[in-house]
């Protein structure tokens, strides 16, 4: 479930929560800018701003000022021996906007929701001067929701139109242009997987790579994915979120890998799953999940071979093949 819808249900139903979000990010931090997590006043958790200590001490802050409507950035300042002993794999220094989800701004996120789901170009200012909270909603036909908008906001606003990533003014406001991201995981870090990593992200999706190799799963290999996560397969089903948006396509160095990776995603909410393979190799894993008891109708839903039918052969051929089919499953309400 997307993070504005969670906001929405929870204030329908009376209830309330703080809303964490990456503003700022210098380093290798394992979340870019614009990151959220919904921490409800039940002390459920929707969303990461990157998990280890930066997810454990936006929690605990959140939980700090619940109820108590402030705002507050928390700045978190990652050394190498910190990182070390947190166990996580990424360092750097980040900056997290934790504010408090208000029935005031009900409407507001209500707007955002819908500008999303109809992929039309919006923006969210928020304000956090003196722990004071203060948002508004444009959109792209002139829209306002909210507080009103500042005469220099507005020519700020003007200037970046076509940013795709949140930008700090004055460090005492950001900006978030909305954008429609789908999360495309991407099991492998191969050839294949490198450039389905580039065409994915010109047609606006959010791009994950896994791989246990880091010689494979590296900002140098993959400089335009979003995230790369090096672990085993297992491990990082326990770090990726399944709202039912997800897309994942499984390219990775052998079959017991792929058929381990479609059997977990099996088990989640999923937009779209695909695996390449040959035939033969993918009528011997269906046959598998068959026997180990999964529907018919959920083992109908994997797209193998993957990708559209263009006799793609070469590396780049057959992840644009993949994309185009990305492309298609994603205009399917």
């Amino acid at each position: 479930m997307d993070i504005y819808k969670v906001l929405e249900n929870y204030l329908n139903e009376g209830k309330t929560g703080m809303l964490a979000t990456v503003i700022k990010r210098i380093g290798s931090a394992p979340r870019d800018t614009g990151a959220k997590m919904f921490i409800g006043e039940d002390k459920k958790i929707y969303g990461t701003v990157g998990g280890g200590r930066l997810e454990n001490d936006a929690f605990e802050e959140a939980l700090r000022l619940m109820n108590s409507g402030t705002t507050k950035v928390l700045h978190i300042r990652m050394n190498a021996t910190e990182v070390a002993q947190d166990g996580m794999l990424c360092g750097g220094n980040v900056d997290i906007l934790i504010e408090p989800v208000e029935q005031r701004y009900k409407e507001l996120y209500n707007g955002i929701n819908n500008y999303l789901e109809k992929r039309k170009k919006a923006f969210v200012i928020t304000r956090f001067k003196e722990n004071k909270l203060s948002k508004t909603l444009i959109g792209h036909d002139n829209t306002i929701i909210g507080d009103p908008l500042l005469e220099e906001e507005s020519k700020f606003i003007s200037k970046y139109i076509n940013e795709r990533n949140p930008f700090l003014i004055n460090e005492t406001t950001v900006v978030e242009p909305l954008v429609k991201f789908s999360p495309l995981y991407i099991f492998g870090g191969g050839h294949v997987s490198q450039y389905l990593s580039l065409v994915a992200k010109l047609v606006d999706f959010y791009t994950v790579v896994i791989d246990d190799r880091p010689e494979f799963a590296n900002k140098e290999r993959f400089p335009h994915a979003d995230e790369i996560m090096v672990e085993n397969f297992e491990s990082a089903f326990e770090r990726l979120s399944f709202t039912g948006n997800e897309f994942v396509v499984i390219v990775t160095r052998g079959h017991q890998y792929d058929a381990f990776v479609l059997q977990e995603v099996l088990r989640h909410d999923f937009k779209y799953v695909g695996m390449i393979g040959s035939k033969r190799k993918v009528k011997i894993i269906l046959e598998n999940l068959k026997q180990m008891g999964f529907a018919e109708e959920l083992i109908d839903r994997v797209h193998a071979p993957i990708g559209l039918d263009i006799n793609a052969e070469t590396p780049q051929e057959i992840a644009i093949s993949i994309v185009a089919e990305l492309i298609k499953e994603r205009a399917v309400v």
